[in-house]
């Protein structure tokens, strides 16, 4: 089976952790040749080959935050700025339809550069000031760090990344699936919550399934992992075994919740005609794991 391409991973920009921590390197790289990934607020900007639209550092507003993302297959260095009137706003909410509209015109290869600059610039507009002593940040390390200025603090802050576990549970040959308020119609995806603090990814998995659908698991499995930048999330794919198909579903969490069967399951996925449900998007880290369950 080949291995799907995950929406938002596999950006072919080199990292530079090394050059990120050398000013005098990261100055050097910081000149005509150095490319500038241009933005509308948090959304994309296509340039007219249908890729990422990039000016150099001369386009970004003076009073910007210039983040390094680090070096291109070519050697230039790669740099997004934090526009100012983000600051302070950012964007904790999912990501509209008009938005998906604009990424789905991008390669994988550009959608997983533009989910990483978009993480990085929505954490920089909204952790301005020291979660410790509460003085004003400034940026360090290229963009990868937040000082205190504060001489008597001087806390480091760096680029949050949360956990989140999406999971299928499996009873028989069936499927467990639910849907959320915010979904479109008649859409059905696997159940998902944050690992809490002193949490395992298997016990998360357990807690989460019985919270939001009254069912015990066993044999958690990982599947598959993506980077989500809405804001900034880590999706941890997993698949369980229940024993008993009883559900109580939390109404607060769920609209819904169902088991499907393989060949529903099947269907939903293949689209068209009429379908128990609608299978989630093939951006989505959910769209993957219905497609890993039914290879197997």
């Amino acid at each position: 089976m080949t291995a799907p391409v995950i929406a938002f991973a596999g950006s072919p920009i080199d990292r530079a952790d090394a050059v990120r921590a050398d000013p005098e390197r990261l100055a050097a790289l910081t000149n005509w040749r150095a490319r500038l990934l241009r933005l509308d607020g948090l959304a994309p900007l296509i340039a007219p080959d249908g890729g990422l639209d990039w000016g150099s550092l001369a386009d970004a507003d003076p009073a910007a935050e210039l983040v390094f993302l680090g070096l291109a297959p070519d050697g230039r260095a790669c740099f997004v700025a934090v526009d100012p009137a983000q600051v302070g706003v950012g964007s904790t909410a999912p990501p509209d339809p008009r938005l998906w509209q604009v990424m789905g015109l991008l390669s994988p290869a550009d959608l997983a550069t533009y989910g990483a600059a978009k993480a990085l610039v929505d954490w920089h507009a909204r952790h301005r000031f020291c979660a410790r002593c509460g003085q004003a940040t400034t940026l360090a390390k290229g963009g990868w760090q937040r000082t205190c200025g504060n001489p008597a603090c001087r806390a480091e802050h760096f680029p949050r990344v949360d956990p989140v576990t999406i999971m299928t549970v499996e009873h028989q040959g069936n499927l467990l699936l639910g849907r959320q308020p915010r979904f479109p119609p008649r859409r059905y995806s696997a159940l998902a919550g944050f690992v809490e603090p002193g949490e395992t990814i298997e016990e998360a998995v357990a807690r989460e399934i019985h919270e939001e659908a009254g069912v015990r698991v066993r044999e958690v499995r990982y599947v598959a992992s993506q980077p989500w930048p809405f804001p900034s999330s880590l999706m941890i794919a997993c698949h369980a075994l229940a024993d008993d198909p009883a559900l109580t579903i939390d109404r607060s969490e769920l609209d819904d919740a169902r088991w499907f069967s393989r060949a529903e399951v099947a269907a939903a996925l293949a689209g068209g005609g009429e379908t128990a449900f609608i299978a989630p998007p093939p951006f989505a880290i959910a769209h993957h794991l219905l497609r890993w369950w039914l290879a197997q």
